[in-house]
């Protein structure tokens, strides 16, 4: 058996991270839920912590959410499993993405949006081309074929671990692929359903703004480790 944490970035999402957190448990599939609470200035912490799950803080920004999510994981933990804190991912595929790691022959599953069912109104065209563009570029660079930026993934820990990820914002996921399969990971992509957000607003695709910031952040993700020199690999 393969021990297995959940790891939710949650910023303001007072209305809906109970429910997440219940319906991640009711999987029973992880031993450790882990909800990082990015800023909040609503009671997102205190929900979260009701729905037992483990509460640790992090300053503003996506990825820093993601890595103190890592930080904190217990050292028992084989894999990880990310997703977000709106309800809109889809629990009850957690198996899908946990069985091939567990099983030995990925390393690295995540989901795609765009290949499942998207209850209309669940992401807006902007986020599927986005999607559908960078998994161009990634397959031109990397030769692996990705259809999403999906943040509802599993990765083996010791892997993530390797892949030296630091960015703080919304190119996390991104940087996550492309080191991935830069680093030569087992990679695997599976349809997975999506939702309208369960409550509160959206931070990116729901305000000109946020979407831009997201925009500008995941474009310079792709040009910065598209144009770094890859890490020498340690054959001691």
């Amino acid at each position: 058996m393969s021990a297995v944490s959940v790891i939710i970035p949650a910023l303001n999402e007072e209305e809906p991270i109970a429910g997440v957190v219940r319906e991640v448990a009711a999987t029973k599939i992880p031993a450790d839920i882990i909800v990082v609470d990015n800023g909040s200035t609503d009671r997102t912490a205190e929900r979260a912590r009701e729905a037992s799950a483990r509460v640790v803080k992090a300053l503003r920004g996506y990825g820093r959410a993601c890595a103190a999510g890592v930080a904190a994981l217990r050292p028992e933990c084989d894999i990880v499993v990310f997703l977000d804190g709106d309800g809109s991912d889809c629990p009850e595929f957690m198996d899908q993405l946990v069985d091939p790691i567990a099983a030995g022959t990925h390393d690295f599953v995540i989901g795609s949006r765009t290949r499942g069912q998207r209850e209309p109104g669940s992401m807006n065209f902007q986020q599927i081309l986005a999607g559908r563009i960078a998994g161009l570029v990634l397959r031109l660079l990397y030769g692996v074929h990705y259809t999403d930026m999906c943040p509802f993934r599993a990765i083996r820990h010791d892997a993530l671990e390797r892949l030296g990820m630091r960015e703080e914002t919304y190119g996390w996921n991104l940087e996550m692929q492309m080191k991935a399969a830069r680093a030569g990971l087992r990679i695997l992509e599976i349809p997975v359903n999506h939702r309208r957000r369960a409550g509160g607003e959206s931070k990116v695709s729901g305000t000109v703004r946020g979407t831009f910031i997201a925009g500008t952040r995941i474009i310079a993700t792709l040009l910065r480790i598209a144009t770094e020199r890859k890490p020498r690999m340690n054959t001691d």
